[in-house]
C-alpha cells in the first residue's frame, strides 16, 4: 500500500483515487470469480499502485510541468487490463478461484485502511474548525 501524507489536498486526491481503484478492483475480482467456470475466459486485473510506484515517489509539485495527481487528471492511473498470465486450464480459462478470493480479501483490507485514513483526515479538519475542542 502506498503511504500518503493526507494533510494536504494532494494526499486527499491520491487517497480518493485509491478508494476508487479499490472499488473497481473489487468489481473486477468479483467478475473474475463469477466467470471462474466460463470456457475461454481470461481474468482481468486493476493496475493502480504500479503507476504510483513508477512515478517519482514524491507528489509535491515544484514545477507546473511536473506530474499532477489532482482532480481527474490522476484518474488515468487506474487501468483494467486482461491478465494472460497464470496457468490455463484445458478450457482456456485462467481464473484461480482461491487466488481471486485471496485478492478480494486483501483488497477489502486495503479499502478499509484507506477509509480509516480518510476518517482521520476529516477528524483532523473537524478539530481545526472547532478550534481544537
Amino acid at each position: 500500500m502506498v503511504k500518503v501524507n493526507i494533510v494536504d489536498n494532494n494526499g486527499y486526491s491520491i487517497l480518493k483515487q485509491g478508494l476508487d481503484a479499490a472499488t473497481l478492483r473489487g468489481r473486477v475480482i468479483s467478475n473474475n470469480i463469477a466467470n471462474g467456470n466460463t470456457k475461454g475466459y481470461k481474468k482481468f486485473k486493476v493496475q493502480f499502485e504500479e503507476s504510483l510506484n513508477n512515478s517519482s515517489g514524491s507528489f509535491k509539485r515544484t514545477n507546473e510541468k511536473h506530474l499532477s495527481l489532482n482532480g481527474n487528471k490522476g484518474a488515468s492511473n487506474v487501468r483494467v487490463v486482461r491478465d494472460e498470465t497464470g496457468e490455463m486450464r484445458s478450457d482456456g480459462n485462467n481464473v484461480d478461484i482461491d487466488n481471486e478470493m485471496t485478492n478480494l480479501a486483501a483488497n477489502t483490507l486495503k479499502f478499509n485502511a484507506m477509509v480509516s485514513e480518510m476518517n482521520k483526515l476529516y477528524k483532523m479538519k473537524e478539530m481545526v474548525i472547532k478550534g481544537g475542542a
